[in-house]
């Protein structure tokens, strides 16, 4: 994949900002496997470009993955574990019932288990293959620190506990964001993954039907939108599968026609459409809805600091063999 000038500079400047940093994640870096099992990133880079050309789709999966891994317990491929009966995983937390993906980490890893056996983490899987999803769809591409060990424990509640929920306003969604360290504006910026990907009806039902006593759709919603979504999640349906592009122009490309859609209220979710609600969220998604470049590389830098949230290194955690199961 050959890069412009522009993208090397932003590659550069968030491998060097990365650094200078100082965290409790200084032990993740830059070409962690490179010693130890070079053919890592490249490795998982193949699975998911095979999984992507076959399913553009599995891209917003992917990139869903990683972001609800880190918000539970921090980027511990928690979201991977099975439930047992006593125990309730994250990956069976309502929430998490609709993440698509697992099977291509699978295959990741058993494939870096045939040549760095023992090597490379989970955690560290859904990261690059998070990356590699934005890349693959149109996005930046940009170096992820890695190092992170597998945690040990998974549970559904907390996966409710921490999760963003799609019908949250903008004060609870940027406290959620808070509590794991990040800013009302990197809420803003990583609220635009939404420019890839489907939703089930179920995530924004209540904006279509009896929203209030004074309204039966919500009213920050686009009326043309409405009709749409009406007319493909009737209020009678009864399919749990069936499912709507949150970006019906461009599904599958990383851009920022998400911010272009916020302002012309035809934002999805409620969690979305709640960024115009205040000055300081709707004058960013403004900035992002008319320079890409910009979006593109906070996006990069927010993804970074999302990937370092509670990390496990250094002897602590694991590094599982099978990432469904720990060791």
């Amino acid at each position: 994949m050959a890069f412009t000038i522009t993208q090397k500079l932003v590659f550069l400047a968030l491998y060097f900002c990365f650094f200078a940093q100082g965290s409790k994640a200084d032990l993740l870096k830059v070409g962690f496997y490179n010693t130890t099992c070079a053919q890592a990133e490249a490795i998982v880079r193949e699975e998911v470009s095979k999984a992507v050309a076959s399913d553009p789709g599995l891209a917003a999966g992917l990139l869903r993955l990683h972001f609800h891994d880190c918000f539970v317990r921090g980027c511990d491929a928690s979201i991977m574990l099975v439930s047992y009966p006593w125990n309730q995983a994250e990956i069976d937390a309502i929430p998490n019932k609709s993440l698509r993906g697992f099977e291509i980490i699978w295959y990741a890893k058993w494939r870096l288990e045939q040549v760095c056996k023992g090597i490379v983490s989970c955690a560290d899987i859904l990261a690059f293959a998070a990356r590699d999803s934005v890349a693959l769809s149109g996005g930046i591409t940009y170096a992820v620190p890695s190092g992170r060990r597998d945690g040990r424990t998974s549970s559904a509640s907390e996966a409710l506990q921490n999760l963003p929920p799609p019908f949250g306003d903008v004060n609870r969604i940027t406290q959620m964001f808070a509590n794991k360290g990040l800013t009302q504006d990197e809420m803003v910026t990583l609220s635009g993954a939404h420019t890839i990907g489907q939703s089930h009806c179920s995530s924004f039902s209540s904006r279509l039907y009896n929203f209030s006593p004074n309204s039966s759709t919500d009213p920050t919603l686009n009326s043309t939108l409405a009709s749409q979504l009406i007319q493909k999640c009737p209020q009678s349906n009864t399919n749990p599968n069936t499912t709507v592009s949150i970006d019906p122009v461009t599904p599958n490309t990383f851009d920022v026609k998400y911010y272009q859609n916020l302002l012309s209220n035809n934002g999805l979710f409620t969690s979305d459409q709640t960024l115009m609600s205040s000055s300081a969220t709707s004058s960013l998604v403004t900035q992002y809805a008319q320079n890409s470049q910009t979006f593109m590389s906070k996006f990069a830098a927010a993804m970074i600091k999302m990937g370092n949230i509670d990390v496990l290194t250094g002897t602590n955690g694991e590094i599982r063999t099978w990432c469904h199961v720990t060791n």
